[in-house]
């Protein structure tokens, strides 16, 4: 009995330890953010939305958080059609070298930010494309589409085979399969990928610092606002920015992963 209750009280403790270990520093990051002075180390001073209002009333902070929406959400949307399009044709189709191009479009999964980051920069110079918003967008797709091919072709079984043959007996065309039959079949898997793409791009640095210019992204807004020193106004953002992407999260757990559950 005592043992019993020894090992229940060492898991809830490794348990606890293990939450805290990932967590305490964000639950700073929150609190110091509310700090009510110059500073944000202990001890805290006492509460105040000071902070939030001035990050919401910077304009450089404000232009950076909608560059990074637009990167974002316009990235994600292309890695999803890609995905996609990659994965139904993997998929149902039988295409030469198939192993090969699933690994090869996997790849990008294992090779670090940096290194993607550095060859996208040689490449853009060599071709004479200039840096922005665009190129920054064009490194998200690469990092985001391997995994949203990845989570759309794992969900693609041969159960959905007979739904698409009975949509090509009755005198569909391949491309109306395609979009009309598999695409809803698929769409909590697309989803999924989409929110996850969203949020891998929504706080990713490396990318967007070596592939900006003059229209940067809130990570690399925040970065340079952190070399004139911590400040209770870099917590907000964080804090921000941390918001945003539990957000995301939240709603792709309440609208696909439930929804996939009940069916």
């Amino acid at each position: 009995m005592i043992s019993s209750r020894f090992s229940k009280l060492l898991s809830w403790s490794y348990l606890a330890a293990l939450y805290g270990f990932i967590f305490l520093p964000v639950a700073v990051l929150v609190l110091f953010s509310f700090q009510d002075g110059r500073l944000p180390v202990p001890p805290f001073n006492g509460a105040t939305l000071k902070w939030y209002g001035e990050v919401f009333s910077d304009s450089r902070l404000m232009s950076a958080l909608t560059n990074s929406l637009m990167v974002a959400i316009g990235s994600a949307m292309v890695a999803c059609v890609l995905g996609f399009c990659a994965a139904y044709g993997l998929a149902r189709f039988v295409l030469p070298a198939s192993r090969l191009q699933r690994g090869l479009l996997i790849a990008p999964m294992t090779v670090s930010y940096l290194i993607i980051a550095l060859g996208l920069l040689t490449t853009f110079n060599w071709l004479g494309v200039s840096l922005s918003l665009w190129t920054v967008g064009i490194g998200h797709v690469v990092i985001n589409l391997p995994l949203c091919f990845a989570i759309i072709y794992a969900s693609m079984g041969d159960h959905q085979k007979n739904i698409e043959r009975a949509a090509r007996d009755l005198g569909a065309a391949e491309w109306q399969v395609m979009t009309q039959v598999s695409a809803p079949m698929l769409m909590p898997s697309i989803l999924a990928a989409f929110f996850l793409s969203v949020t891998f791009s929504w706080d990713e640095f490396i990318i967007a610092f070596l592939l900006s210019r003059f229209d940067v992204t809130l990570p690399v807004e925040i970065w340079s606002m952190l070399r004139s020193g911590l400040n209770p106004k870099t917590n907000a953002v964080g804090s921000v920015v941390f918001l945003v992407s539990v957000a995301l999260l939240l709603i792709l757990e309440l609208i696909v992963f439930r929804r996939t559950a009940k069916k």
